[in-house]
């Protein structure tokens, strides 16, 4: 009997599901709509849920109803790498809309804490509303195609209020491809019956999956690096208005139920005000109230947290902002069996439909609270800023423009005034060039994100993160950075710092290059693209005057299958796109060693694949792509891994495996492979890929791992335990042997490395194979337990393995994190260049 109720109450959902649900199940009841605004199934040709919107048809709708309504503005605030529109609408009322500039001139102010327009009686509120970042959570997308047309259409007076005091942008699509991928995943699998059992091939996306964006980046961890043009759009717009609430809608695992803000009380970053956290809960009582009247079940407090930065939820939270993270079960389809019965995709639209309407209503009922608490945000930041003994901080480095650049184009786009230094400093022993450097004063309306972007910190409340536990810019950069107590050395405003490239004049001899520069690999590349012999040094030497490091490149005039004039053509054609001098040889008689010595080694075209799909963790291999293709313009296969065992490697340099698992390698890829390194080709591995090859015996190391066991933990508290022992994103003191050419170009014998692993291997016993080691106190910022930690003390993250003629190379960390960790980019670029030499 028990059985039979099971099945007769799945099947009634079942046939729930398969129903069609019109407009109506999503909007407020005995409410009246204007004739005019087009509905989503006049656009669409089928009922809002009952297929998956793709960002094609979600684009199209938003410009129809901008256009049949006096209620929305939008525009086009940019383009994703796969050139799909980014809209943002503004929604108010027409009389508002009218006078945007000015509601926007006299919000701006409230954030101005020198600014004597303190009054806030008719001021509207903004309301930033973005939906499905992650474009497998497109529930939200849903919402928003639901919310756009009740704003344009619905009449009722309550509405009207709202519309008059408030300031609505409406971000519809965060992640537009990602979405266009799911969406066609999903709908392609549909049945006409709906299928909802999970195993069905609808709801188990095809590797890398819809949350991602075209390079596979995950971007609701980029608010802060700023890195992709969705997230410089996105952050674009918010810097313009500084919206007083943002709501960021997401989806989580099919057995839960809602989430909403505040998350676990613990995990909030210290830097966030305590009467931001209140504001939250206060919104939160509205969203319940809101549930509670459909039957939702929702969860506050639990899970998900407020630490990082740099995602849509927290971002606000440095801004005089509130920022609220919603989190919907996902049907990952249009309909799925789960433990709270059958999850429907209009069910999970609905939830956070009602929630964008219960934000509204906090909004306009909380607007002076919420203006009040913008202004005296601003007002305490520049009090308090005014008490630090540091009036500044400076950075900058000694031959890389490019890497001062790319940050300061970062700190700009967040708004964060930068000076130029009037003559060239130096600090605590440091060398600050006037031409390769900033200042940055601590008194400005944007100190507390200041201090959110370069903040370290080692003690914390929590040992658990949702998120990395430290994100230190100057750090992430490797640049030099020190706090100064004035402003004496600051001149002028912030201007890009200017360093063309150039030739210094034509050689019959050949042209040096430095190293050192951050883009030295793409124009090295495209150097050998031409078929130019280039060669670099294993030894430092002096040329008229100029040492050059470990690394420099060599390019002789004689023996090229271009003359000398067409060499110094081209080379003078290229270079006005870098900070980098080409320096004209006028003898070859050079001090230290001569520029015909034997340590002067050919570089060889690098041809570079790396292995993709199922196992291999998407995040990374996608900042391993998007790494080689946007930085450098350098090409790179990707490879299936099940493909691989039929593939000619031979046509390769260099294959890389980014973290990941990679037991579905066959045994014929696997002697492939093996094969090819005897054969002189480089194999690059990271993370959990080097336990695969110590499994396989491809490499033997050794790793160290904690022995303990738990002893008073409960049960309960079972997964808290294992979550203390993880290293949760933390950043570590390194030295290194700058004769190693993995570490050519570095500019000083230190590099802080970031770390999300547990992974930890033994020192080689011969020194010298050792040219990157954690030091004895290699903690900078960051979480670790003491257990871990002691584990790592000069360990080391990095190792070349020599193999017949080939070379395995292991990276136990991510050098390319989240494509802002430009201090170690290089070393990838060195295991490519030059994995002959080691």
């Amino acid at each position: 009997m028990k059985q039979f109720l099971s099945f007769f109450l799945l099947f009634c959902g079942l046939i729930n599901a398969q129903n069609k649900t019109t407009l109506a199940y999503y909007l407020p009841e005995n409410t009246t709509y204007n004739k005019n605004i087009p509905t989503p199934k006049s656009i669409f040709h089928f009922e809002l849920g009952e297929m998956h919107t793709d960002h094609t048809q979600a684009a199209n709708y938003m410009n129809e109803v901008a256009k049949a309504s006096d209620r929305i503005s939008i525009e086009i605030t940019g383009y994703t790498y796969e050139n799909r529109p980014l809209q943002l609408l503004t929604i108010s009322s027409p009389k508002n809309l009218a006078n945007i500039d000015e509601i926007l001139k006299r919000h701006q102010a409230v954030a101005d804490a020198g600014s004597n327009n303190n009054d806030l009686s008719d001021l509207p509120i903004v309301v930033y509303l973005g939906y499905s970042i992650h474009g497998n959570e497109s529930s939200g997308t849903g919402a928003a195609i639901a919310l756009a047309y009740y704003l344009a259409a619905a009449e009722s007076p309550e509405l009207e209020k709202t519309l008059d005091k408030t300031i609505i942008l409406l971000d519809p699509c965060f992640n537009p491809d990602g979405l266009q991928r799911f969406s066609t995943w999903v709908n392609s699998n549909k049945s006409t019956h709906l299928v909802t059992d999970p195993n069905d091939r609808e709801f188990n996306e095809m590797w890398p999956r819809g949350r991602f964006n075209h390079y596979w980046f995950d971007m609701n961890r980029d608010w802060l690096p700023v890195r992709l043009p969705e997230s410089q759009a996105r952050i674009k717009s918010f810097r313009k208005w500084l919206p007083n609430l943002l709501c960021d809608f997401h989806e989580m695992g099919t057995d839960a139920t809602y989430f909403f803000q505040p998350g676990e009380p613990s995990r909030t970053n210290p830097l966030t005000p305590e009467l931001n956290q209140k504001l939250t809960r206060k919104i939160a009582s509205y969203h319940a109230r809101a549930l509670d009247k459909i039957g939702s079940s929702y969860f506050i407090e639990k899970n998900y947290d407020d630490f990082y930065y740099g995602k849509g939820s927290s971002y606000p939270d440095i801004n005089g902002s509130i920022g609220i993270l919603f989190e919907q079960a996902s049907s990952r389809g249009h309909a799925q069996e789960s433990a709270n019965g059958i999850l429907t995709f209009p069910f999970t639209i609905r939830n956070q439909f009602t929630t964008s309407l219960s934000s509204l209503q906090a909004a306009y009922e909380m607007r002076k609270e919420l203006l009040e608490y913008q202004r005296d945000f601003y007002v305490k930041a520049r009090n308090d800023s005014k008490k630090n003994t540091t009036k500044a901080y400076v950075f900058g480095d000694e031959k890389d423009l490019t890497r001062v650049n790319e940050l300061a184009k970062i700190l700009h786009q967040h708004k964060i005034e930068m000076l130029k230094l009037k003559e060239d400093i130096t600090i605590n022993k440091t060398k600050f060039d006037k031409n390769l450097s900033y200042i940055i004063p601590v008194e400005q309306q944007n100190t507390k994100l200041i201090n959110a972007i370069f903040d370290r910190e080692t003690k914390f409340k929590d040992s658990l993160f949702y998120d990395i536990s430290t994100w230190s810019f100057d750090l992430a950069f490797n640049l030099n950075f020190e706090g100064l107590n004035s402003l004496s050395q600051a001149g002028a405003k912030y201007e890009p710092l200017v360093k063309s490239g150039f030739v210094s004049k034509k050689s019959n001899i050949g042209y040096l290059i430095e190293w050192t520069d951050y883009e030295s690999p793409k124009l090295l590349y495209q150097i050998l693209v031409k078929n130019l012999r280039v060669r670099t040094t294993k030894q430092p030497f002096i040329s008229a005057g100029k040492t050059y490091s470990y690394g420099s490149l060599f390019i002789p005039v004689q023996n090229q299958e271009m003359d000398s004039d067409a060499i110094f053509v081209f080379l003078n054609k290229i270079i006005a796109d870098y900070s980098i001098e080409i320096a004209a040889v006028e003898t070859g008689f050079t001090d230290g060693i001569n520029l015909g010595n034997p340590n002067f080694v050919t570089v060889t075209q690098p041809k570079v694949a790396m292995v993709v799909g199922q196992g291999v963790d998407a995040s990374d291999a996608g900042e391993i792509w998007h790494l080689l293709d946007q930085k450098a313009a350098m090409p790179l296969t990707k490879i299936n891994l099940e493909q691989l065992q039929n593939v000619d490697l031979s046509r390769y340099t260099t294959l890389i495996l980014s973290n990941g698992n990679y037991t579905g390698f066959s045994s014929k890829a696997i002697s492939k492979i093996e094969q090819w390194i005897q054969n002189g080709g480089t194999l690059i591995a990271y993370q959990d890929a080097i336990k695969w090859l110590n499994d396989t015996k491809f490499i033997d190391v050794t790793f160290k791992t904690i022995k303990s066991e738990a002893k008073e933990v409960s049960f309960e508290n079972a997964d808290d335990y294992r979550g203390a022992k993880l290293i949760s994103g933390a950043i570590f003191k390194t030295k290194l042997d700058l004769s190693h050419p993995i570490n050519f170009g570095m500019p000083r014998g230190t590099l802080p490395i970031f770390r999300n692993t547990s992974i930890i291997i033994e020192p080689n016993k011969n020194s010298f194979n050792n040219p990157i080691q954690y030091t004895k106190n290699p903690l900078i910022s960051g979480y670790i337990s003491k257990e871990n930690l002691e584990l790592l003390k000069e360990t080391v993250p990095f190792q070349a393995i020599k193999k017949g003629d080939g070379k395995i190379i292991i990276f136990t960390d991510n050098t390319n994190f989240r494509a802002f960790w430009l201090g170690t980019e290089k070393l990838l670029w060195n295991a490519i260049f030059f994995s002959k030499l080691m």
